[in-house]
C-alpha cells in the first residue's frame, strides 16, 4: 500500500519480496556507517522487515516504508517516521536511508521533504525531529535543506547525536 508520493519517489508498506533489496542496503558498510550496530545479517534484516510490515504497536500511522523510484519501481531505501522518547518528551523523527549509488542526487532531501509534508498535512504533526550522528554531515545537510535547525546535542544508548527540529 502506498503511503505517499513525491515527484520521483513512492513510499509504501514493506512487502516480503523487499528482503533482498533491504539486505543489500543493510549489508553495505558505507550506508550503515553511522548506525552503532553496523551492518545487519540476513536474519537481522528479515526480523526488521517483519517489524516494519506490522508497524509500531502504539503508533500504527508511523513507521519506516520501502522507498522506490517512480520511473523504475526500483527499491532505493527505507524512509519514514519513527516515534522516540527524548528527555521525557515524545517526539517523531523523520528518517531517511538511501542506497549509496544515488547519494548526491537529491533523493534523501526529496524523501525527507515528502515525509515532512505528509506528517504535517495528513497526520497533523507540528513538531518533527531528526536524531543525527554528530559526524554525519550529509544527513545534517538534508535536515537543514528541509528547514530543520539544530536544537541540542544529546546522547542515548546508541551514542551521541545532534537533535534537529522543525516546528510549525
Amino acid at each position: 500500500m502506498v503511503i505517499l508520493e513525491t515527484e520521483r519517489l513512492i513510499m509504501r508498506h514493506f512487502e516480503s519480496d523487499d528482503i533482498e533489496a533491504l539486505f543489500a542496503l543493510y549489508q553495505d558498510p558505507d550506508v550503515r556507517r553511522y548506525f552503532p550496530e553496523g551492518t545487519l545479517t540476513r536474519e537481522e534484516t528479515r526480523e526488521e522487515l517483519e517489524w516494519h510490515q506490522h508497524g509500531h504497536p502504539n503508533y500504527p500511522e508511523l513507521g519506516l516504508w520501502a522507498t522506490a523510484r517512480k520511473d523504475t519501481g526500483h527499491f532505493i531505501g527505507r524512509c519514514g517516521l519513527l516515534p522516540w522518547h527524548i528527555d521525557d518528551v515524545d517526539e517523531v523523527e523523520i528518517a531517511y536511508l538511501i542506497d549509496k549509488s544515488l547519494w548526491g542526487q537529491g533523493f534523501a532531501t526529496e524523501a525527507a521533504q515528502g515525509i515532512l509534508d505528509y506528517a504535517r498535512l495528513t497526520l497533523g504533526l507540528t513538531r518533527l525531529v531528526c536524531l543525527i550522528n554528530t559526524e554525519n554531515t550529509a544527513s545534517i545537510r538534508v535536515a537543514e535543506k528541509i528547514g530543520m535547525v539544530f536544537e541540542k546535542e544529546g546522547e542515548d544508548e546508541m551514542g551521541p547525536f545532534h537533535l534537529y527540529v522543525i516546528e510549525s
